[in-house]
């Protein structure tokens, strides 16, 4: 144990270097995700299918038509998850916060579901409308915790009642337009199971903007973490940078969540083991947790697609095996870290 702690430490003097494995691991990934299935694809069919576009075999078109978009989507959404875990684990001096436990996720499917069900021909705005659930999520759960000096745990228990109030409202849509929303069950698990392209790009750009915005705001997020006193007496503008925080976390989970459903613990998970391996700078654990969150949630799509093969299981059950016990182990040690203090 005590060397494992002495290679953690180590790898924190080298963030840069962390990255660049990080970034080697995710593209081995990528290409066993888009040759590895039901129909296994060898590398030169990949190649040609990418060089050819649709002029090629069947082999090429799966590539194109089912793995590629797939492969993004996993990248895209797991990035978008784990540095939207990062900054309200951040902004609200919280590591039990996450997307899905403080009722993100659900508020964003929520904004989807509306979206479907009276707007079903706007396929574009389903982005916009995830991304609105999200911050009205994010913002009861803020007001919450500000109104109540509220302690950790029972901030995550006011997330939790929130999810299940958003959820509520999408079982209530669900059943009074049964159409708002196709593979429902798919959505609600979190699935990438027919993600296309043209499904992929509003939510990527919007993803692309709010991580560029959030990774500009680093050095805001370093004096939050100081605590709110502490940045107000350093000249920070506190609830201005937290509400603009809250703001990108929420754009980019709502996005994600209406490609790839109610994907849950990537912005649990990854935060926390990126801070062992690269320390608590905004900087480098957000880029850290963008690459380790495409890692995680393309490594789950990869087993869910093959572990059953030729039977496939939704990545939100995967993502469920793994996060549960985690989520439990985490609370255990937080509950220990305040016997000691």
């Amino acid at each position: 144990m005590r060397s494992l702690r002495t290679s953690f430490t180590r790898f924190r003097n080298h963030p840069g270097k962390v990255c660049l494995g990080l970034l080697g691991l995710l593209l081995v990934l990528m290409i066993l995700s888009i040759c590895v299935g039901a129909v296994p694809v060898s590398l030169k069919a990949v190649v040609d299918a990418l060089l050819h576009g649709e002029n090629v075999s069947v082999s090429g078109r799966i590539v194109l038509y089912s793995r590629l978009p797939r492969t993004c989507g996993s990248v895209l959404a797991g990035a978008a998850l784990a540095v939207s875990g990062v900054i309200i684990q951040s902004v609200m001096a919280n590591p039990l916060a996450a997307p899905h436990i403080i009722g993100v996720n659900s508020g964003a499917g929520f904004g989807a579901i509306l979206c479907c069900a009276f707007f079903p021909y706007l396929v574009n705005l389903i982005p916009v409308a995830a991304f609105l659930g999200a911050l009205a999520a994010t913002l009861v759960v803020l007001l919450f915790a500000q109104r109540t000096g509220a302690s950790r745990i029972t901030l995550v228990l006011a997330g939790v009642a929130i999810s299940g109030l958003f959820s509520a409202g999408i079982d209530t849509i669900i059943m009074l337009v049964p159409d708002a929303l196709t593979g429902y069950t798919d959505f609600r698990v979190g699935g990438l199971n027919g993600v296309t392209m043209a499904k992929i790009l509003p939510a990527a750009v919007l993803i692309g903007i709010s991580m560029i915005a959030a990774f500009s705001m680093s050095p805001q997020m370093d004096v939050l973490s100081l605590g709110s006193e502490t940045a107000q007496s350093l000249g920070l503008s506190v609830r201005p940078a937290r509400l603009a925080l809250l703001i990108l976390a929420a754009a980019m989970a709502g996005a994600s969540v209406s490609f790839c459903g109610l994907v849950g613990f990537v912005g649990l998970i990854v935060p926390h083991v990126m801070r062992s391996l690269v320390g608590e700078d905004s900087l480098p654990l957000m880029a850290a947790s963008a690459l380790g969150g495409a890692i995680l949630l393309t490594l789950c799509d990869l087993l869910a697609r093959t572990i059953a093969s030729p039977y496939e299981i939704s990545v939100g059950i995967v993502l469920d095996y793994i996060g549960a016990p985690f989520f439990l182990w985490l609370l255990v040690h937080q509950r220990g870290e305040r016997a000691h203090d």
